[in-house]
């Protein structure tokens, strides 16, 4: 019992770095230094605070390496409850984190268009901010290849967690809404070119966010209860 406490509390502290970093390179640094629509304030934006953008690089790097060591732990707490599903959790989970750490290189590209490299001065400034939008939105594109996986990944664990007899149901339940929401924002923002601008898509990953943290303060601080499996 003992052992499985440490491993919920290791699970939640994990989770809490995907959130926290997760939070500051997908939200705070795009809102602080992004300007859609404009190229050149973008890129001065960016040159302006370079540390800042590249701290969000950097807390990118951290996520998806928390994220790939928590479904690793979470399957030691939840694998006797299914075996299958605490496998499946794991295989959904990891195979988006090539897919974001690849992703990342579109920023660094960013960096690059923006340096003072003797190659660039092929381009003048429009043609140079311009690329850079471009790398911009295909960084955006690989997150939202991704965010297939991150939800996928949700629903097994959802499952698990309803099932699991010493985590509360209702975060289970929550988990699996949370996993359509991802789903249906991804395909959403694929098939309908301005779906981005609604202000349902605004909305439509709070439940995801609610129960992803939700999960994440409850292993953290609670832990589990003794429990038979149901």
């Amino acid at each position: 019992m003992n052992s499985s406490v440490s491993t919920a509390r290791t699970a939640g502290a994990l989770y809490l770095v995907v959130v926290l970093c997760g939070l500051f390179s997908l939200m705070y640094v795009p809102n602080k230094l992004i300007v859609w629509g404009d190229a050149a304030a973008t890129a001065d934006r960016i040159m302006a605070s370079e540390m800042l953008f590249r701290a969000g690089i950097m807390s990118g790097f951290i996520c998806m390496t928390a994220f790939i060591l928590l479904p690793l732990v979470l399957y030691r707490l939840l694998k006797e409850v299914n075996h299958a599903c605490a496998a499946l959790m794991v295989v959904f989970a990891l195979i988006s984190a090539p897919i974001s750490f690849l992703n990342l290189t579109n920023q660094f590209s960013m960096l690059q268009l923006l340096s003072d490299s003797e190659y660039l001065k092929a381009f003048d400034a429009n043609q140079l901010h311009a690329l850079v939008m471009l790398s911009l939105n295909s960084y955006f594109a690989g997150d939202l290849i991704a965010q297939i996986f991150w939800g996928l990944w949700l629903l097994p664990f959802g499952v698990l967690v309803y099932r699991s007899g010493f985590l509360p149901r209702i975060l289970g339940v929550l988990l699996v809404i949370a996993c359509f929401c991802y789903l249906f924002d991804s395909f959403a923002r694929t098939i309908f070119t301005g779906y981005g601008a609604t202000a349902f898509a605004n909305y439509i990953l709070l439940p995801s966010a609610i129960a992803e943290l939700g999960i994440c303060l409850w292993l953290l601080i609670i832990g589990i209860k003794p429990s038979t499996p149901r």
